[in-house]
């Protein structure tokens, strides 16, 4: 395979006008909703942009030549398409949805029975990680990735339980916010370690285990099919352990600042009773 694919191939415009679509759509009736009714919370400016940049990374990851070069030639171009799908596209799009979009959705007894299962955390944590670490089996990957179909739809699976694994740290529902930001923190420490397997197979195997790799002609790279299989896994690792760590300091300072809030209302609470006190005192005197 010496040949780069054709325009389409490598920036495939059909998704493109999807997301195109998808954005107009949040602009017209999400972010231009705002003050419509008394019921429906304003959509702030880092709400939108912060959709608008996971929009922008799902195309980037799913329909640029990264998705290309990852599917055909680079397997560290495939752990960066991996990377950007499941761990930041899912955070940019839960945290820009403003929770009246989804509430609808939640009356459904049929819907909100699925998704509250499927978003339960240690069912959400232990299904993205298990699908994650059998789609790096060389055996799985090679048979997937010789048929398009069937890699599509395990895709769209992986992406759904990604969505479902960050929806209870980002949960934009706040009657749905199960966990408290201790657990949320604990949750996204227990990620961490179940990822890491399926990294350091990758990182550490001494041999090319994925057979489509292992004797492809990459004709823009200067790295062995080996060293591009650990790159790849570093990449995977690096990127996780960013995401994750910011996450944790999000998580972090907005207890923290919430917990200075309480703090200063309830010492202002305590000045407001005790002049009111000592007004009442100075009354009876």
């Amino acid at each position: 395979m010496n040949q780069i694919g054709g325009f389409f191939e490598m920036w495939n415009p059909v998704l493109l006008l999807v997301v195109v679509v998808v954005g107009y759509v949040y602009r017209r009736f999400v972010a231009k909703g705002n003050g419509k009714s008394a019921e429906v919370e304003p959509v702030t400016v880092v709400q939108q942009l912060t959709f608008y940049s996971g929009l922008v990374l799902f195309y980037i990851g799913q329909g640029s030549p990264i998705n290309y070069i990852g599917h055909h030639y680079l397997f560290s171009m495939h752990m960066l398409q991996q990377t950007v799908l499941y761990l930041i596209v899912p955070i940019c799009i839960w945290l820009g949805t403003p929770a009246w979009v989804l509430r609808p959705l939640m009356r459904n007894v049929v819907f909100r029975g699925l998704f509250s299962f499927f978003s339960r955390p240690l069912i959400a944590l232990f299904l993205f990680n298990m699908l994650f670490s059998i789609y790096h089996m060389p055996l799985v990957m090679d048979n997937l990735m010789r048929n398009d179909l069937a890699l599509l739809g395990y895709h769209s699976v992986l992406l759904f339980t990604a969505f479902m694994m960050w929806f209870p740290v980002f949960c934009p529902i706040p009657e749905l916010n199960s966990l408290n930001d201790l657990k949320k923190m604990a949750y996204i420490f227990g990620n961490g370690i179940l990822l890491t397997p399926a990294c350091a197979l990758i990182i550490f195997a001494d041999s090319v285990i994925y057979d489509m790799y292992a004797n492809v002609t990459v004709p823009f790279a200067h790295l062995s099919p080996l060293d591009d299989q650990q790159l790849g896994g570093v990449i995977m690792k690096i990127i996780q352990e960013i995401v994750y760590g910011a996450t944790l300091a999000y998580i972090f300072f907005r207890w923290y600042r919430r917990e200075r809030k309480e703090d200063a209302e309830l010492e202002a609470l305590e000045n407001q009773e005790g002049m009111n006190n000592q007004g009442g005192n100075w009354n009876r005197a």
